[in-house]
């Protein structure tokens, strides 16, 4: 818990300007009515807090700013995704929709609830990247190397499977059609699948280091997000109800998270 002391004053200057900034982003979805902005604003969050501790390190230098520019990488290519394929779509997330409605007449009260409570994320999601920034060997090892190739492999099949489901959803033959082209022959969520293993990969770099433990909080918690909370559940409640029997076919056929070695056999 040494390596939680050390960080506590920068985690609550963390949680107290994620706050801030998630009021402002409360504003700013009540004028364009998209509580998508929620998304960039925990992504950010959690990119330059992981940044912000490589300047208060007591560990090697040098891995300390590859985990940083790791992360930052991470935090800049995807807000730029949900900035560009979500929020400049002209409608809100079905997601976003849904709690909307849930909330009713106090949506923006809940609202404003849902977002400051986002700081917590912000805060949750640093602390897995602190035994591996804070980690002390003073030179590379196996498990850098390791670690840092899951991460390229990791972050180049999310942005595949992206990019995949995008060219898949420009064409306006496949309106109302379930992809399954790529590496969505292989999961029903490979992207998830990927930013998941994204943070499998904190874990390599932190080996041996001081309160690496804490580093499986990553891959716990994004699993556990994605699986029972925010991500999956909704995709596929929607998916099924805008697309009926052809999702619940691809249900039946491709794995829902780990994809699956070898292609369905054409009969």
């Amino acid at each position: 818990m040494n390596l939680l002391t050390q960080f506590a004053p920068l985690l609550l200057q963390g949680l107290i300007g994620a706050f801030i900034v998630f009021v402002l982003l409360w504003a700013l979805q009540w004028i364009r009515r998209d509580a998508g902005w929620v998304d960039v604003g925990w992504t950010a969050g959690v990119g330059i807090l992981g940044a912000a501790a490589v300047f208060q390190t007591q560990g090697w230098q040098p891995r300390a700013c590859l985990v940083g520019t790791l992360i930052l990488i991470w935090s800049i290519r995807l807000v730029a995704y949900i900035i560009k394929d979500r929020l400049c779509s002209g409608e809100e997330d079905s997601r976003y929709q849904t709690l909307r409605t849930y909330f009713g007449k106090k949506a923006q009260l809940g609202f404003f609830f849902f977002f400051t409570s986002q700081s917590l994320l912000v805060v949750l999601f640093a602390i897995p990247l602190l035994p591996a920034i804070n980690h002390p060997t003073p030179h590379w090892t196996l498990f850098d190397g390791l670690g840092t190739l899951l991460w390229l492999a990791s972050m180049g099949g999310e942005w595949l499977a992206d990019w995949q489901l995008t060219r898949f959803r420009r064409n306006p033959t496949n309106r109302g059609k379930v992809c399954r082209q790529g590496l969505w022959s292989r999961s029903r969520h490979p992207n998830y699948f990927f930013e998941w293993l994204q943070w499998v990969a904190y874990c390599l770099i932190a080996y041996n280091a001081p309160a690496a433990f804490l580093s499986l909080l990553g891959p716990i918690a994004i699993y556990l997000f994605l699986m029972k909370l925010t991500g999956i559940p909704h995709v596929e409640r929607e998916a099924l109800r805008k697309r009926g029997e052809a999702y619940a076919a691809y249900q039946r056929e491709v794995p829902i998270f780990f994809p699956r070695l070898f292609p369905i056999p054409k009969t």
